[in-house]
């Protein structure tokens, strides 16, 4: 039920989790002991032991369910909630559920990961707290929780900026050698392309647009509609009346790429498409918000690499790669 991985080896996302978790631990030690001492003055009758459970809903924050179970991991009271004693559990063997069969029996509390619930089919956490009597150990307090329920500290999860390299598929990098670039329409008018695409996005407030070389398209989000993209095709890509489709949008200022490098972003995706027949550029997109270049490769493999990273590499370096 603890995470097992040394923190220098966790991603980003991973801390982040841990760090949410922790808050969340935190929180419940002292109400999960509160009422697991509790509980013990009432083991072993049920109706005493119901009420109590039932009282202690407003102690334990943002619960959705509490129950009482015996050493065994049967349970031996209803379920308590907001609405109400739930009854159907009683009887019910939890021993196999993950937040029992993982649980740390060194520690008085634990905190499971994250899993599917039976009932609501949606991502739950579940707390288990050692229940005492005279010494001895002898059974447990569990407390379900909907994540959907659980605060979130109000700094929002960001995509640290830094290089990221992924491996595609391996059916793909198997036959690597066996193909070779087909030329596309985009690459036949790649300059002119890349002059349309900076014009987007330094004045008609495109922030995210990747090129789709092989299949001579684009995708695109805009400052006016940022929740839905949009597919450009070639036709409209080599017509550079398409800027008229698209409102005058000042370059925003909290964009991350200053409005000069744009180009030259577009610029070093030509000589990454065209420099080797082999491994080529297949995609490659920009977002100038979080600054990050995106690039898919006929390898199937990709990079996620800060803007300034990308252009400060010359040809000699992605010739290497």
């Amino acid at each position: 039920m603890q995470n097992v991985n040394h923190p220098s080896d966790e991603s980003p996302l991973q801390q982040r989790i841990r760090q949410q978790r922790a808050m969340l631990y935190n929180m419940l030690v002292d109400p999960m002991q509160q009422v697991a001492s509790r509980c013990s003055e009432f083991w072993g009758n049920k109706e005493a032991m119901d009420q109590l459970i039932q009282m202690s809903i407003p102690i334990v924050p943002y619960v959705t369910f509490l129950y009482v179970l015996d050493i065994q991991a049967r349970q031996i009271s209803a379920n308590a909630s907001m609405d109400g004693l739930v009854q159907k559990d009683f009887g019910r063997d939890r021993s196999q559920r993950p937040y029992i069969r993982q649980f740390d029996q060194n520690r008085e509390m634990g905190l499971s990961d994250a899993y599917i619930s039976l009932r609501a089919n949606r991502p739950s956490v579940t707390a288990i707290q050692k229940i005492h009597q005279g010494g001895q150990h002898i059974g447990y307090l569990g407390a379900d929780f909907d994540l959907r329920a659980l605060p979130i500290t109000k700094e929002i999860y960001t995509d640290p900026s830094r290089w990221r390299q992924m491996k595609g598929d391996p059916a793909i990098r198997s036959h690597l050698f066996e193909q070779k670039r087909i030329q596309s329409r985009l690459d036949d008018n790649i300059d002119l392309v890349i002059s349309v695409v900076d014009e987007l996005i330094s004045e008609n407030g495109i922030f995210h647009l990747k090129i789709h070389f092989s299949s001579s398209r684009a995708t695109i989000w805009t400052l006016d509609d940022p929740y839905r993209y949009q597919v450009i095709q070639f036709d409209d890509l080599v017509d550079p009346d398409i800027c008229l489709a698209y409102p005058h949008r000042n370059y925003p200022k909290e964009a991350v790429i200053p409005k000069k490098h744009i180009r030259a972003i577009f610029t070093t995706f030509k000589h990454l498409r065209l420099a080797d027949e082999t491994i080529y550029l297949r995609a490659g997109s920009v977002n100038i918000f979080n600054g990050i270049v995106g690039l898919n490769f006929s390898c199937d493999g990709s990079h996620y690499i800060p803007f300034d990273q990308f252009l400060a590499k010359d040809s000699a370096f992605w010739e290497g790669m």
